[in-house]
């Protein structure tokens, strides 16, 4: 029986994950390409691979099995298997990339078979005399999709240097045999609207928080709302403005949840008052209507539609200039394994040192393994796990953003 779609909350148990392990597309960023690609800097590659492999294998613990850990790569591989899936995508490509002239060689990329296709939409390499850019984004999988309930939100990238990797997920929840129950379950929003699954957390059953940001056009946000109230069980959609920064692309850049009323945020955006950037979206009186009410910030829109208190950990802790330093480094871009059990990067340690005041024991994710490498892993007690990302963090993206849960534990 196939696995079910079912994320409705940050922070359940996780069950099954999407990631991208880095590869020989890493490899094919040129210094001179970083701001055509969207991408911050070349990394040491095979150090890179290695904080990933140790990132995936916390997960695994968590999980209980590797299958839960699923390559987008290996996803692909086996969409592609199906002739139809080939044609789809290359048909697809030739229509979001026409200055790459791939219509004059679209039955031969077809022809390169699963593995041939898979290489080209990885690395824009193939033995043709064609060629596209490397997808060194597609590390941050977070962003090509997002599950609510049993529902999957495709996206709709703000650019075209990311336009491939939403091909990619389009194709893969099309052709793949792991998602051919949810078929009808796939939301897909209106062409001339953004929207990136970084800016999207489940908070509850029936309210998600959407950021209005670099990424996620405000067109994007209603669009999503509407066929959220449409398809799903959401009744609220809290919609954060975010200033148009890189520093703060997404919302999980400066928010993200630890645990069902504990939420780590970066205070200089997500504290302030007063000034009308919070609004709620819930169903009006017609088919596509929406009511409006404003909140002085997040707290406040939270505490109100969840209807409990939420404490809020300072991203860098107290000192403001610690927050921003942290912040640019993925401090408030916590994963929750499990309620109360978080991964980020270790080099936040005044992060770190906030959630150990907050009651979190601080393990390295080495030592996490270790501890439990011959035992099952029960989530009892509270953790803030300490991933290297020396070089994963270079990217600019944290382990949230590496992550695309398809299922959690209620």
């Amino acid at each position: 029986m196939a696995s079910a779609l079912n994320v409705r909350s940050e922070t359940g148990i996780l069950q099954e994950v999407i990631v991208h392990t880095p590869a020989a597309e890493m490899e094919l960023v040129a210094p001179d390409r970083l701001d055509e690609l969207l991408f911050e800097d070349i990394l040491f590659v095979g150090h890179a691979r290695e904080e990933h492999l140790v990132m995936r294998a916390v997960f695994e613990k968590v999980i209980g099995s590797r299958k839960g850990v699923i390559e987008i790569a290996d996803l692909l591989a086996k969409a592609f298997q199906e002739e139809r899936a080939r044609e789809d995508f290359v048909e697809q490509l030739c229509v979001v990339k026409p200055e790459r002239n791939l219509q004059a060689f679209a039955k031969d990329l077809v022809d390169l078979g699963a593995s041939g296709l898979t290489d080209f939409a990885m690395t824009g390499v193939s033995p043709l005399p064609v060629y596209a850019q490397p997808l060194p984004n597609l590390l941050f999988t977070r962003d090509v999709a997002a599950v609510v309930g049993n529902s999957l939100v495709l996206s709709h990238p703000a650019t075209s240097a990311r336009a491939r990797e939403s091909l990619i997920m389009n194709v893969v929840v099309s052709h793949h045999p792991r998602f051919a129950p949810h078929r009808d379950q796939v939301i897909r929003l209106p062409k001339g609207v953004t929207f990136e699954g970084g800016d999207l957390l489940v908070a509850s059953d029936t309210t998600v928080i959407v950021g209005c940001s670099e990424r996620t056009s405000f067109g994007g946000v209603v669009s999503l709302a509407r066929a959220l109230f449409a398809q799903t069980d959401i009744e609220n959609v809290i919609m954060v403005d975010l200033p148009n920064r890189r520093s703060c692309m997404h919302l999980d850049t400066v928010f993200t949840f630890a645990e069902q009323d504990l939420c780590v945020a970066y205070p200089p955006i997500i504290e302030a008052y007063g000034l009308n950037n919070v609004v709620c979206f819930r169903p009006g009186t017609g088919d596509t209507s929406l009511e409006c009410h404003t909140f002085e910030n997040l707290k406040s829109a939270i505490e109100e539609i969840l209807g409990r208190s939420f404490t809020f950990v300072a991203c860098g802790g107290d000192d403001p200039l610690n927050q921003q330093r942290e912040q640019w480094t993925d401090g408030a871009n916590f994963f929750a394994l499990a309620p109360g059990v978080v991964i980020g990067y270790e080099r936040n340690n005044r992060t770190f040192d906030a959630m150990g005041r907050h009651g979190y024991r601080v393990v390295e994710a080495k030592s996490f393994l270790e501890y439990h490498r011959e035992s099952h892993f029960d989530p009892k007690q509270k953790l803030a796990i300490k991933l290297e990302g020396n070089e994963l963090s270079r990217g600019r993206g944290g382990p949230r953003c590496m992550t695309m849960p398809l299922r959690r534990a209620d």
